[in-house]
């Protein structure tokens, strides 16, 4: 690995919090003194462009088919090719400022059928290094600090690539009984991944979202995964908020909005507290 930090959020499951924990870990990296880089691969929502009010003009280009190339490109054979003729704006034409200091490739339509097409690759490793290829050759030489991946809900070739790109896996839960399960299976998958593909995969995080303290049961759940998950449990918890929902309805996260709640303001100190050991840990 070069010096570029890499890490990807996943867990098979929709509804953890994944964008969210990505828009706001990557700016509180940010803030930290970082350059980095946040890559979408969860499907054509593209969330993250919504979530830094990009979407707009992003869909713009998607309409007027000015999109290419975009990241779903650097997944099929044509890349290396696309990116000789194309040289430095390979790259840099598919990122948006974020204007909360991150930089951000957005998801894309030809994400969602990409999954088939990389199921027809017999070689394994042709299958699933492909975006490592590309972070390594087209975008470490930018210079970025860290590179965050939000990944697929789901386990398929996509997600398989951003594991294998990453290595280092943030998963976002919540704190209830089939989030502790999913988690626990995630981690048995990513020593399997390890053992077959030769490479080496680490739950780095685990990030317990949507906390509420003044619950019982959310007391118990949350002493479960710190019992369970001692070395990867973040240092803080992000409590619930409806004020993480409301910024990115407006396409800024909890870094932007102005006169935040006391419920946010612990969220957004959370955030900053989980990104220095995040930077810690890797």
């Amino acid at each position: 690995m070069s010096e570029t930090l890499r890490a990807g959020a996943f867990l098979d499951k929709g509804g953890t919090g994944k964008t969210t924990t990505v828009a706001h870990l990557g700016v509180a990296l940010s803030e930290l003194g970082r350059d980095v880089l946040l890559v979408d691969l969860a499907g054509k929502q593209a969330d993250l462009a919504k979530n830094f009010g990009v979407w707009e003009e992003y869909s713009e280009r998607i309409e007027e088919e000015d999109d290419w190339p975009n990241i779903s490109t650097v997944f099929r054979e044509q890349w290396g090719r696309i990116a000789q003729k194309l040289g430095d704006d390979a790259v840099e034409s598919m990122m948006f400022e974020t204007g909360e200091g991150p930089d951000l490739i957005p998801a894309h339509p030809g994400l969602d059928g990409l999954d088939t097409e990389l199921n027809e690759i017999e070689d394994t490793e042709r299958r699933y290094s492909r975006l490592d290829d590309f972070l390594t050759e087209y975008v470490e030489p930018l210079e970025y600090d860290f590179v965050f991946l939000d990944l697929p809900g789901s386990t398929n070739n996509v997600s398989y690539n951003g594991l294998w790109a990453a290595r280092n896996v943030v998963v976002p839960v919540e704190a209830g009984p089939f989030e502790a399960r999913q988690a626990g299976r995630l981690r048995e998958d990513l020593r399997r991944i390890s053992s077959s593909f030769d490479v080496d995969l680490r739950l780095v995080m685990l990030l317990l979202n949507k906390t509420d303290s003044r619950t019982r049961l959310s007391e118990e759940f949350t002493e479960e995964y710190q019992n369970e998950y001692p070395e990867a449990v973040a240092p803080r918890q992000i409590p619930r908020s409806q004020a993480i929902r409301n910024a990115a309805n407006d396409g800024e996260t909890l870094f932007s909005s102005g006169s935040p709640s006391a419920t946010a303001e612990r969220a957004r100190e959370a955030f900053m507290n989980n990104a220095e050991e995040l930077i810690e840990r890797l």
